[in-house]
């Protein structure tokens, strides 16, 4: 028999969105530095069988995994604050878990049973669960230690029941040692007088306890640290001992979570209640995470100090919900922090920068031309449908002519095509075929594989390599420097649009250099970058999926470097961190 993955549980209650993905993911990074090897899962209680399909507005941000998952933003938290490379299977969702019950069904495999959601709706999420919670996420190969398992939706929601009654059973499944439920709840500031209040609480642990389920630990989201007696107060009614209790109040970052939770002793907690004592980890490994604790630190230290500003401006379709760009929000942070600035972002909605905006609202159009002319750099994000797509063409465009720096991803890299065939090559009637399908000249294509009626999951997704062009442009170009030189580099992708390959010679014979493409047929743009001009590099896949808080995505590293003067020095080998005590790896 193998080792036994340990299980920490991390369920919410009182409202949703209180915290439990960056909870859930500081607790799995304060165990990685102790050396153990740590996955995560995320449960979503929703019938949809992935994220796929939903609005960025309605859900946030769809992460993309190498395998082409389509998964809920919080499994981007684990990959960035773990370091793991996760699949599809670590994002459960009701939708899939009822699909492989009812298939099971249909084969015949309940042999003329009833099928009710107790037992078998609940032994297919523990199973799973155990199954996907051995499986190695990380490049060590090594099966992991601890399983982090987030348990979406708020305790006592309809869609959350089967989900909450599998981990009661599973308690009993994997054993007492082996299981650790933290309880993530709110503690309001309620009135002029502003008492905190423990009763929210209070009655969320009553409904846990009902269903079957006792916190061990509980993580309670205030805005300020507890006063004087709420800790006890909290222990007493909520049946934990007062160490067990963590105020997880508001910081200076995110990045601070992790130091907040190991100041007030959770790894204690945790070593205690799991019995991690007993694991044996080798020493080179304890040594590791002892250096990646110590980088943390140093990461959270620049995010807190008055480093010097560098403004982008991202011109997006989403920006009233910053959920929607959160990828791309923490490669910029990622990438500030490690060649010492802090970056500030004036979110631009696209669609302000048209002309017709200038008609029906002004005061909007100035105001967002104010935005982007303010910036040191421009960054166009993907996104999906016609609305904003000339506001982004002419962000592409202003980057273009004024010599800003500009990163272009995905419809940010087609925009930028359209733009450059309009203005530079001639062709003034250049559009893609997503939005003008009989459009007389199409400079973005449907690619001749993707299927056109079914939406869910059909796209060009996951990782995919991309090789960099043998030309003297293409083996000189900043894109490929600032990948170290690497020949090949696999990123991963969403789009069902490319750039039309007949249109690929005359864009570079005036100086729009494709200079990488995929490396199955050679005939796919996915690296562009433009002749004469500081830094305007665009790509057809998302380096933003693979940014880490220690180990930023290169080309927006590029795009902060070129925003900040330091670009050309950074590029002759220059070391931008000569200052600080503690190097990132970068």
């Amino acid at each position: 028999m193998g080792k036994q993955t340990k299980y920490i549980v991390v369920s919410g209650g009182v409202i949703s969105g209180i915290g439990k993905g960056i909870i859930a993911s500081s607790t799995g990074l304060l165990l990685k530095t102790l050396g153990l090897t740590v996955t995560s899962i995320k449960i979503d209680p929703y019938l949809n069988i992935d994220a796929g399909t939903l609005s960025p507005l309605d859900h946030g941000e769809v992460f993309v995994l190498d395998d082409g998952g389509e998964v809920d933003l919080d499994l981007g938290n684990y990959e960035r604050y773990l370091d793991v490379t996760l699949s599809r299977d670590n994002n459960i969702t009701t939708g899939k878990i009822y699909r492989e019950v009812i298939d099971k069904e249909r084969r015949g495999d309940y042999l003329g049973k009833t099928v009710q959601v107790v037992p078998h709706i609940t032994n297919a999420i523990q199973d799973w669960v155990e199954r996907v919670g051995s499986v190695p996420t990380s490049e060590s190969g090594r099966t992991p230690d601890v399983c982090i398992v987030e348990l979406g939706g708020t305790v006592g929601d309809i869609e959350s029941a089967p989900f909450i009654e599998a981990m009661r059973q599973f308690q009993f499944r994997v054993g007492h040692d082996n299981f650790c439920l933290i309880h993530v709840s709110l503690v309001p500031v309620v009135g002029a007088v502003g008492e905190q209040k423990t009763k929210p609480t209070q009655a969320s642990v009553r409904d846990l306890r009902g269903l079957g389920l006792s916190p061990d630990i509980l993580a309670c989201r205030s805005a300020h640290p507890f006063e004087e007696g709420i800790r006890e107060k909290l222990s007493m009614f909520c049946q934990v001992s007062p160490k067990q209790v963590f105020s997880v109040h508001d910081c200076e970052s995110l990045y601070h979570v992790p130091i907040l939770l190991q100041q007030q002793g959770i790894i204690d907690v945790l070593t205690d209640r799991l019995k991690l004592d007993a694991l044996k980890i080798p020493q080179e490994i304890t040594h590791e995470g002892e250096v990646l604790w110590s980088q943390w630190r140093e990461f959270a230290r620049r995010r807190a100090r008055d480093l010097d500003q560098t403004t982008i401006a991202i011109v997006g379709k989403y920006t009233y919900l910053a959920d929607s760009y959160i990828s791309v929000v923490k490669a910029l942070e990622h990438a500030a922090l490690n060649v010492n600035r802090k970056v500030k972002i004036n979110w631009v909605e696209a669609s302000d920068l048209e002309e017709q905006t200038m008609h029906k609202d002004p005061l909007k159009y100035h105001e967002a031309w104010q935005h982007l002319c303010a910036a040191n750099g421009i960054l166009v994000p993907g996104g999906f449908g016609e609305r904003g797509v000339e506001g982004k063409v002419l962000a592409a465009k202003w980057a273009r002519e004024h010599k800003l720096p500009y990163l272009g991803i995905c419809l940010g890299l087609q925009v930028a095509v359209m733009e450059f065939a309009r203005h530079v090559c001639g062709m003034t009637n250049a559009h893609s075929a997503e939005f003008r399908e009989n459009c007389e000249m199409p400079a973005v294509v449907f690619m001749p594989e993707i299927d056109r009626t079914t939406m869910g999951g059909t796209m060009r997704l996951g990782s995919r390599p991309t090789k960099f062009q043998d030309t003297k442009f293409a083996q000189s170009c900043k894109a490929k420097k600032l990948y170290g030189n690497a020949e090949e580099v696999h990123e991963r992708h969403r789009h069902r649009y490319e750039v039309n390959p007949e249109i690929v010679k005359q864009l570079e014979e005036n100086g729009m250099h494709f200079v990488g493409r995929d490396a199955e047929t050679g005939e796919r743009m996915e690296i562009l970058e433009l002749e004469g001009h500081p830094y305007f590099v665009a790509a057809q896949y998302h380096p933003e999926y693979l940014t880490r808080p220690l180990g930023p995505s290169p080309l927006f590293l590029g795009l902060l470097l070129a925003s900040s003067g330091q670009l050309e020095d950074y590029l002759n080998g220059a070391d931008l961190s000569a200052e600080a005590e503690t190097k990132l790896k970068m």
